[in-house]
């Protein structure tokens, strides 16, 4: 009697021990064959990050020859649909995903996420790092930062601060620069469903602020439909002409201020490390792609070239994103079930 109550957990070894050795099979046997890979994207079509990993997908083909790379997109639930589906895949090296810094974020916005950030997923290494902007709509009466800051203490409790829902970029960045200059209360946050309806209402006036990637923003405030008063990184962006006169956060007095929405690959865990190895390798070899780099280029990305290309280090890098999430989203006590 008491041997049959182990036939459950014994046959779910076995069943996990075929998975794995028909994962390391297939990669010893010429991965990934005339099987397509599958990039998850844990957001809608159109969007930036969805974008990235279109990219990514063409320039990933070439670094493979003969393999074939599909996108495919799973929003819903702050963009943790995608990674729930990811981590139940199997570990064969057909399911990856491209996600942002709300695989960090996550970790801490949610109590009951279906997956762990940090143990779910094989690390394959970082993509990009795209800059914020601090953008208001047209019809503000500030021109400067100064101003704009000022602006905003002299209205307090009577504008609207836009975001593309809790979790989004422009959701964290809103959230880490009032807790900057210390006006939590200053604005009531508005969240949309996505970062174009936001854009939408800010041109139109009915918000009044929002926080965005540059691949959202650099076209909006080129034709003049916005007004942009800084950017997110610790220095100005030299290298962009259009963003390059705007001062940086840190310079006008938030020392430390640093955000980018940083993009990174992953793989199912137990992925074997002959795939891991193969996608890594093609990983590096498309960061370094023409085409590719004059795509991210063109959306105001800057393409990652130090050591958070490896696996190791992308982690590590994820890790510190969470510590350094944790106490700004803790403070302002915006969690999601």
């Amino acid at each position: 009697m008491l041997s049959n109550l182990f036939k459950p957990v014994a046959w779910a070894a076995v069943g996990v021990s075929m998975l794995t050795f028909s994962a390391v099979a297939q990669a010893q046997a010429g991965y990934p064959g005339n099987k397509p890979i599958s990039i998850l994207v844990p957001f809608a079509a159109g969007g930036p990050t969805d974008r990235v990993a279109r990219d990514l997908a063409e320039a990933m083909r070439k670094a493979i020859p003969g393999a074939t790379f599909t996108v495919e997109n799973v929003p819903g639930a702050g963009g943790t649909i995608g990674p729930t589906r990811l981590a139940r895949a199997a570990p064969d090296g057909y399911s990856l995903m491209v996600h942002h810094i709300g695989i960090a974020s996550t970790a801490v916005l949610y109590r009951k996420l279906q997956y762990k950030p940090l143990e779910d997923f094989e690390y394959l290494g970082m993509i990009n790092e795209v800059p914020m902007t601090l953008i208001g709509k047209p019809q503000l009466p500030a021109n400067t930062y100064r101003d704009f800051e000022n602006y905003i203490r002299a209205n307090a409790g009577k504008l609207n601060l836009a975001h593309a829902g809790i979790g989004s970029a422009s959701h964290l960045c809103g959230l880490m620069w009032q807790s900057a200059i210390k006006a939590n209360e200053a604005m009531t946050a508005i969240p949309f469903n996505g970062t174009a309806p936001a854009m939408t209402a800010l041109i139109g006036g009915q918000v009044d602020v929002m926080c965005d990637q540059t691949t959202n923003t650099t076209s909006q405030i080129e034709g003049g439909r916005v007004k942009a008063f800084a950017v997110t990184t610790p220095k100005r962006l030299e290298n962009n002409r259009l963003l390059r006169d705007y001062p940086s956060l840190q310079e006008m007095g938030m020392r430390g201020f640093n955000l980018t929405i940083w993009h990174g690959l992953y793989a199912p865990k137990g992925t074997p490390a002959e795939i891991t190895k193969r996608l890594n390798d093609a990983l590096k070899v498309a960061l370094k792609d023409p085409e590719f780099l004059k795509r991210q280029e063109g959306l105001g990305a800057i393409v990652v070239t130090d050591n958070r290309v490896n696996p190791a280090e992308h982690k590590k890098f994820v890790a510190a994103e969470i510590e350094k999430l944790r106490p700004v989203i803790e403070a302002a006590k915006q969690f999601a079930d």
